[in-house]
């Protein structure tokens, strides 16, 4: 479904206002598996030439999905291929609209997550273990030294699970310093979540370079900024990120209310997209004939954060308002009472009538009417 909306986004809302030179990359199921998901690591290189990448929802395929598209094999997620190479930070936030009720009601300011993107779980090496032995890490060094093995456990029985995962100290001081850096701007707080009591080594290694982090490049900037209200800045290990977000979104209103963005080391290469999955539940009806009520707010919002970062990059001014606006107009729209059927049913609860919301393209309609107003003036 995403791909639906996705195209109805560019037809009515970005290529009638704005002149645009795209680099076009197919990441759909069948091509990445035609090319052997090449053109994900091409998709992303790409990324770190041109500086700006705004891109669709994806499929990451579970065994069911591997057969549907008859796939040679079940292709890692693409986001964590592409975030991996980019080796940044995705920050994820609230979109708030007025008339939407958060499910938490205390949460009277935004909160926005800085997720790790690199390694961890999501380029872990798992596997079942069969049968009883001895499971081991094993480090080789380059350089001088000898081979250390780490015992992780005896296997006894019939067997199990393993899984091995890491990260690099070069990766989590981009973490710190991308996630200092949006807090600073933001002047909002910051806090790092870590499990260090358990992970000894492995989340006290984040706590302590982010801890070294801030006082060698932060602390008087903090400091002087009087930092201490607001909302806050809640920077999360790669998983931990993962479901938190999720959390986060439903918290304030809906998982289509939420910004995506990841953030290079650079600070000038980003890459946007929606927070939420495909929305396959929805494509079924679509691919019936039937009518659906997909919530396209967060994708609109992830070409108007990449064109927005263009726009700074080129220092485009008209682009700039162009995207303020168009955020503006979505916004806009939901608090006029004009809104997709998840919204709405947050609203008006299970008795929602049909005549209380609109359809997929009533919506994007809606909003590209809002938008040429706001233009007009």
């Amino acid at each position: 479904m995403s791909r639906v909306i996705w195209k109805s986004i560019k037809d009515k809302l970005i290529l009638p206002f704005v002149e645009l030179d795209i680099m076009y990359f197919e990441l759909g199921l069948p091509y990445r598996d035609t090319t052997d998901d090449k053109v994900t690591i091409e998709s992303a290189k790409a990324t770190l030439k041109y500086n700006v990448a705004i891109k669709c929802i994806t499929i990451t395929p579970d065994e069911a999905r591997v057969k549907e598209f008859n796939s040679k094999q079940m292709w890692k997620s693409p986001n964590g291929t592409i975030r991996n190479i980019l080796n940044g930070t995705v920050f994820r936030e609230p979109i708030i609209c007025k008339n939407v009720p958060r499910l938490v009601p205390g949460w009277k300011k935004p909160i926005c997550i800085g997720r790790h993107a690199f390694g961890d779980q999501y380029r872990a090496t798992e596997a079942v273990i069969k049968g009883a032995g001895k499971l081991k890490l094993v480090f080789v060094p380059e350089e001088q030294g000898e081979k250390t093995d780490y015992k992780v456990f005896n296997f006894t029985g019939e067997g199990g699970v393993s899984m091995a995962m890491y990260n690099t100290d070069e990766s989590i001081h981009a973490f710190a310093e991308a996630s200092m850096n949006t807090a600073y701007r933001k002047k909002w707080p910051l806090y790092l979540s870590t499990k260090n009591t358990i992970l000894k080594k492995y989340d006290g290694r984040f706590k302590n370079i982010f801890q070294e982090v801030y006082e060698a490049n932060w602390k008087s900037k903090y400091e002087a900024a009087g930092i201490c209200e607001g909302g806050y800045v809640w920077a999360c290990k790669n998983y931990d990120g993962d479901v938190q977000s999720d959390f986060l979104a439903q918290g304030f209103g809906s998982l289509g209310l939420m910004t995506s963005v990841l953030v290079c080391l650079d600070g000038k290469t980003i890459e946007a997209e929606a927070a939420h999955g495909t929305v396959t539940r929805h494509y079924r009806v679509h691919q019936k004939g039937g009518e659906t009520s997909t919530n396209s707010i967060a994708s609109i919002f992830a070409w108007t954060r990449g064109l927005a970062h263009r726009a700074k990059l080129d220092d485009n001014p008209k682009l700039s308002d162009f995207t303020e606006k168009l955020e503006a107009a979505c916004i806009g729209t939901v608090e006029s009472g004009k809104m997709t059927k998840d919204l709405a049913l947050i609203i008006h609860g299970s008795k929602l009538s049909r005549d209380q919301y609109l359809n997929t393209e009533e919506f994007i309609d809606a909003v590209a009417a809002d938008l040429k107003a706001r233009l007009s003036i």
